[in-house]
């Protein structure tokens, strides 16, 4: 579908750039809300300090009082690429820190659901933890802080989802989202918000001198950047310029080789070279391995891999995961051909409503979130995606679109009728829920009813934000790698994406549904160059347009040692 470019408004003025800086890169920049290039600086000592973060103090204070009396540890994760890391980064930390007795349990998405539950809390007994600790869950895990603390474990929660109007009864809370925490970033992921943690953690040790009376190395915290980047980005976190800071450090030490087995190993059987990782490298390949396996299996299978030490064994792990990764395709393509022919019918019926409620007894209960995020980018609409679930209930993915808060909307329903919905919580683009699956018909109309309250009927058309045209003088080699260079891009620091009018040149189909094409500046017709769309409509592309409307990303596409420019589109139309 034709969707609609808009162009970032930019304020020059703003800005106080040193006046050598490129206004193609004054451009992107005040496009994103910096205004500086002292925004762009990345370096660890530019982190926010912990010491604001409420609850870190009391935490610290338990954990030490944990670490001097050895007393057994247990990581209560969650089951994706966030959890997956915080848990790793957790058992590995506290393991180099001298806590001799750290385990981690990850409930099953399919038999206990989603955070610390009271069921969870049953297995985590015969672990006989004196701490348990929530790592990205836990914020609204009310009956389950409060059976852990009955069974007799101490109780830190940290987490970084919003909070309910209740907090749980633990010992200490570590999240910026909590309220009365003043963290100046409440964009951290749960690895990041642990990642604080244990930093302090090792400041307390190290002052009140654990390190050498025990007789071993204060590990370096910078050393766990990996999975902080890995966790930050797939969670799809706002890069914030804390989050950027953190991201950066952790993908330069990937690219060093100065990473977990686990990583490289995934890298490698992903067929991808280490030495130039990149975000859209973790969003696309790292983080849908590892949340390949907690989608359908167990999510221990990455956390195993990410804590291995012995690259053979990593190199196994990672198979496996690639493996899992290719059945969750597998699964979803056939959900998605399932659903179009639904949505299709729908469209022959009528008009589509502002929201989609979907539904299929056979549809995986862990590959839903995946089905809603397809639905959605197709016809820009909230998505909710239903699979079976236990005891009468259906659980539902749900993701969002700009303008839509759609845990707002769900509490809407929730208000209005307190019985239509079991359990639900998330964010603001995506969301979890249960509900009987008698309530199905009567929880789409109310859903309906609560998005068309908060959406206006032209947030319904697709959006392209770009930053502008190119002049014909940066359409260089230069001009991409003075961009490249501002990364780490990613979710609200989106990668520079410029739009245009361009003469269609040559165009030709490669591989199964990529659009090669020649192109030329409009203005500068003899100026050709290459660009490629990726998975266009075959029945649409190539056809006999000579003008084209281009929305791209300026690439520089490396041959046989040699590098050109390449436009990497993300949106055509015949202009």
């Amino acid at each position: 579908m034709n969707k609609k470019i808009q162009r970032r408004p930019v304020d020059f003025s703003t800005g106080r750039f040193a006046s050598d800086t490129p206004k193609i890169l004054q451009r992107v920049l005040l496009g994103r809300g910096v205004a500086s290039e002292a925004q762009l600086d990345h370096r660890l000592a530019k982190l926010y300090p912990p010491e604001s973060m409420r609850g870190v103090e009391r935490a610290v204070a338990l954990l030490v009082e944990a670490v001097r009396a050895q007393r057994k540890i247990l990581i209560v994760g969650d089951f994706d690429a966030d959890g997956a890391t915080s848990s790793t980064l957790a058992v590995l930390a506290l393991g180099a820190m001298g806590a001799q007795s750290v385990e981690f349990l990850v409930p099953n998405r399919f038999d206990y659901g989603y955070g610390l539950t009271p069921e969870i809390v049953e297995v985590a007994v015969d672990y006989r933890p004196d701490l348990l600790i929530t790592v990205d869950n836990g914020i609204s895990s009310i009956e389950g802080v409060a059976a852990a603390r009955a069974a007799g474990m101490t109780v830190i929660v940290t987490d970084h989802h919003l909070p309910g109007s209740q907090l749980p009864d633990a010992d200490a809370i570590v999240n910026p989202n909590q309220p009365g925490c003043d963290f100046p970033s409440k964009n951290l992921a749960g690895v990041g918000v642990i990642f604080y943690l244990l930093s302090r953690l090792r400041s307390a040790l190290d002052k009140c001198g654990w390190f050498a009376e025990s007789g071993i190395a204060a590990p370096n915290m910078a050393e766990y950047l990996d999975l902080v980047a890995l966790g930050t980005v797939a969670d799809l976190v706002p890069l914030d310029h804390n989050n950027r800071i953190l991201v950066h450090q952790g993908i330069a030490r990937i690219r060093a080789g100065r990473c977990r087995p686990g990583i490289s190993a995934l890298l490698e059987v992903a067929g991808r070279d280490q030495r130039k990782l990149s975000t859209t490298d973790i969003g696309f390949i790292l983080g849908p391995r590892i949340n390949a396996a907690g989608r359908l299996d167990d999510i221990g299978t990455g956390i195993r891999c990410l804590l291995s030490r012995d690259p053979v064994e990593a190199r196994d792990l990672a198979a496996e995961l690639d493996g899992l990764n290719r059945d969750r395709k597998a699964i979803e393509q056939g959900m998605q051909r399932e659903a179009m022919a639904a949505l299709e019918k729908l469209q022959l019926e009528g008009e589509i409503p502002w929201s989609l409620c979907l539904y299929d007894e056979n549809w995986h209960q862990g590959v839903v979130g995946i089905l809603a995020s397809r639905i959605k980018e197709k016809f820009h609409r909230p998505v909710i995606a239903f699979a079976e679930g236990d005891n009468g209930l259906i659980k539902g993915s749900a993701r969002s679109i700009p303008g839509l808060h759609i845990r707002d909307a769900l509490s809407d329903v929730a208000a209005a009728d307190p019985d239509l919905i079991d359990k639900f919580g998330g964010h603001a683009m995506a969301a979890g829920l249960s509900l009987p699956a008698e309530n199905l018909a009567a929880f789409t109309d109310a859903f309906e009813m609560a998005v068309r309250n908060r959406l206006s009927e032209s947030q319904l058309e697709a959006v392209i934000d770009t930053d502008g045209e190119l002049e014909a003088v940066e359409f260089s080699l230069h001009t991409a790698a003075l961009l490249r260079n501002c990364a780490p891009w990613g979710q609200a620091f989106p990668e520079p994406v410029f739009d245009g009018e361009f003469l269609l040149l040559q165009q030709r189909i490669v591989g199964d549904r990529h659009l090669k094409m020649v192109v030329a500046p409009v203005a500068e017709p003899q100026r050709a160059l290459d660009a490629i769309a990726f998975n266009v409509d075959t029945d649409q592309w190539p056809q006999p347009a000579e003008k084209i409307l281009l929305a791209y990303k300026l690439d520089i596409n490396e041959y046989r040692g040699r590098e050109s420019l390449q436009l990497l589109v993300s949106h055509l139309q015949p202009a």
